[in-house]
């Protein structure tokens, strides 16, 4: 599980921005200042950091970190939305910066943007299942299994890729519906369901088993390397 530092002097946007990041998977703790940050920064995965903090500015703290060797990527959130602020947050050695008011979803989503961009992973993913190797391109957009082509719609190719970012990890529906549908679409826990089952058909079809895709009960769906035979939502 990767871990998130959110350095942010005002609890009710900490709280936000914590909640929203556990509710995607991640491992999250705060700091309110940059003292308190300066201590729990060693072994995290990325840094969320306010700009303007009660003990100093995050530009400072930027600037430590990098000059200390520190290579953890950090988004900036700032109230200050000028051109001159993001370039020099950016020069200083941020990653990415984002402006307030915001919403907890878009840190979510930067979050994620950040960390595939700065762990250069590749494009196509793999989950070894046995026999029968599922597999994505993301620059292509396709997905095969055993080598046989996966015709998949749009839902069905984000939906695969979302539980193939880390095979075994067991995602929830809610999580599900956040990566591939987002805001702005009332999609209830059956419709997750639906498109697995015909995600589950599409990779029979090809070859594959469908129980690579696992329902976990009371709980979610994972990629496995385990088939244990058909599964049903």
């Amino acid at each position: 599980m990767q871990r998130i530092l959110v350095v942010e002097d005002e609890p009710a946007i900490l709280e936000s921005v914590a909640y929203a990041l556990k509710r995607d998977g991640y491992a999250v703790s705060g700091a309110g200042t940059i003292a308190e940050a300066d201590t729990a920064v060693t072994g995290v995965d990325l840094v969320v950091l306010d700009l303007m903090l009660p003990d100093g500015s995050g530009f400072d703290f930027i600037g430590k970190l990098r000059r200390d060797g520190l290579s953890t990527p950090i988004i900036v959130l700032s109230s200050r939305d000028g051109e001159a602020d993001r370039v020099a947050a950016l020069e200083t050695g941020a990653d990415d910066y984002v402006t307030k008011p915001f919403s907890p979803r878009e840190v979510v989503a930067r979050v994620r943007a950040v960390l595939r961009r700065v762990g250069a992973q590749p494009d196509e993913r793999a989950a070894s299942t046995g026999e029968l190797p599922l597999q994505l391109d993301d620059a292509t957009r396709r997905a095969s299994v055993s080598g046989n082509t996966l015709e998949l719609t749009r839902v069905e190719f984000d939906l695969l890729g979302s539980l193939m970012e880390s095979p075994g990890r067991v995602y929830t529906r809610a999580q599900l519906i956040d990566r591939v549908w987002g805001d702005g679409f009332a999609i209830s826990d059956r419709t997750v369901d639906s498109h697995v089952k015909a995600l589950r058909k599409k990779v029979t079809e090809a070859g594959g088993d469908a129980g690579v895709i696992e329902t976990v009960r009371g709980v979610g769906y994972r990629v496995t390397d385990r088939p244990i035979g058909d599964q049903e939502p």
